[in-house]
Formats: C-alpha cells, structure tokens, sequence
C-alpha cells in the first residue's frame, strides 16, 4: 500500500465512518428534525488530521486549501464559522477515536510506557494573561527543557517507545505531573486491565515513595533517573536511550504538527485543537503500522 495523504485520509474516513455506523451513539447530538449535515462526521474528523498534518494553524487558510487541492475527497466544505463549531462538538468523538486507533495496532501491547508533559503556551503578553477565557485554567509555569516560564496549560502523554499516544491529560501550567499520571490511570481501567505488568519510564519529577508504592500496587515498575542525594537506580543504563523518546514525540508536537500554535482562545477551542493533533499523530501511526513501515512515527510521506 502507498503511504501518502490522499490513502491516509481515504483509510483514516472508511476506518472512522465503519466506527460510527456500528456505534451510532457516537456521534455528536443534534437535532432530530432538521437538515442532515452536509459534512459527515467522518469527513470532519479527517478534515482536522488532514490540516494538523499540513501544518495548518488558520481555519480560514485551511478550508481555502482544501477546496483548491481536496475537492476530490470532500465535495463539500462548510464556512470557517460552521466548520469550528462541528468540530467543537466532536471532541468526545475525537478522543474516542484516538483510542479506537491506538488500540488498533500491534504498538498497544507494548509493556513499555514513556510518561512526561510538555508546554501548550496560549498567551506571550500579561493582558492576555488578564483578559483571556482560558484565564483560571491556563497559569504561569516553568519549563525546566527549555529553561523558560510560559503562560498556558500542560500535555501530560503516556506513550509507547514509538511514541503511541496511550494515555493524556491537559492540565494548567502548575498541576503536579505524579498526581495527573495517578488520575490517568484511574479514569483509563480498561486500559489497565489489559496492561499489567508495564514498566514506566519517567523523569526525576515522578519520585516519592507513596508514589512509586501506589505504582507498585497498580502492578507498575517506575524507571526514572535518581534525584540527587540517592543512590543509583536499578536500570539506570536503559534510561538515557529511552527517555530521548519521549523528547522526541513532544517534539513531533511542537514542530511537525504546531502544538504551540494552536489559535485555541477558549477552553473548547483548546481542547479541540490539542485533540486534532494527538488524533493525527496516532491515525500517521495506525497507517505506518497498517501498511508495514518501518518508521511508524514518521510523518515526512504526510505533510506535502
């Protein structure tokens, strides 16, 4: 099989539109008298990978590019305006197929999970800070990778060595990264259920011995680099290699796919967007994984 955008959408539509049409109940609610959408569910959902894909930020941009280059995979495009709010009433929907394709690849057994968050900055100027919807969620931190504070929230990610979305949170800038993965794994039991036994690899945030004692309960091994003042950790050698890994993936976020620059300016529109983008890491993953490749992360056949 080819690996370029038009298969990739053209799988990623079937996979999503066979999803819905054997769980109706996933679709977003709307009246049940009226005019049937246009733009099927599916085709949203493959518009908003298509653009994270590209590289797009603009909406507007977007939806003129699709309709000079894309009119052959969707014959109708809606306005910028009903376009943002379709999609802001799919989010449910687009985390339900995040999961539906990470678990629908040979990378979901791994045992072997990365855990770590990075920056969503939404604002650079102390007005934006004042004024903003996301003010109350959105709050000052600190990135110690890049030595910088940042005014936004946090992508917490557990993913597989490839970097396979498995499990995420988005949090304000200050939320202590141990309780979020502990929240994770509370809300995620399916998940558990049928990884036991992983073994975590995480940096030297995720410490304390209540910590690692409830990971031990959960049947989870914690690899993480020792902080300072304790003595070397059993599997220190495998962390270096390992923990690039998750560099990597949250690097895939920031400069592949715009994770920064996601134009969000309410929690939904946030949401939304962050969304689109871990839902188009994952569908390039399912389809690598599909079609044999041997780089599953890459997204170089994608973004032309």
């Amino acid at each position: 099989m080819k690996t370029d955008l038009d298969t990739l959408a053209t799988a990623l539509h079937a996979r999503i539109d066979d999803e819905l049409r054997a769980s109706p109940w996933l679709l977003p609610a709307r009246p049940t008298v009226g005019i049937a959408p246009r733009l099927s569910d599916a085709e949203l959902l493959t518009l908003a990978v298509m653009s994270a894909l590209l590289g797009y930020t603009s909406e507007r941009r977007w939806l003129r590019r699709a309709g000079r280059d894309f009119r052959h995979l969707f014959p109708y495009l809606p306005g910028q305006s009903g376009y943002n709010k379709r999609l802001r009433s799919a989010s449910s929907l687009l985390t339900y197929m995040i999961r539906a394709l990470a678990s629908d690849t040979t990378l979901w057994s791994d045992d072997v999970w990365v855990v770590d968050s990075t920056p969503v900055g939404c604002g650079s100027s102390r007005e934006t800070a004042k004024r903003s919807d996301l003010a109350g969620w959105a709050e000052y931190g600190y990135c110690a990778s890049h030595s910088r504070y940042f005014w936004g929230l946090r992508l917490h990610l557990v993913c597989t060595p490839s970097g396979l979305p498995v499990l995420f949170a988005l949090t304000g800038a200050k939320a202590d990264e141990r309780e979020t993965l502990r929240d994770l794994l509370d809300t995620a039991p399916d998940v558990m259920a049928t990884h036991t036994r992983q073994t975590i690899i995480g940096d030297r945030n995720y410490y304390g011995r209540e910590f690692e004692g409830d990971l031990t309960e959960r049947h989870l091994d914690l690899l993480r680099p020792a902080r300072k003042g304790e003595p070397e950790r059993a599997g220190a050698h495998l962390f270096k290699p390992l923990r690039q890994v998750i560099e990597s993936v949250n690097q895939t976020f920031k400069d592949q796919l715009d994770l920064e620059r996601h134009g969000g300016k309410n929690p939904a529109g946030v949401i939304v967007r962050v969304l689109s983008r871990i839902l188009a890491l994952t569908a390039a993953i399912w389809h690598n994984d599909k079609t044999g490749q041997h780089v599953k992360r890459s997204l170089i056949a994608y973004d032309y």
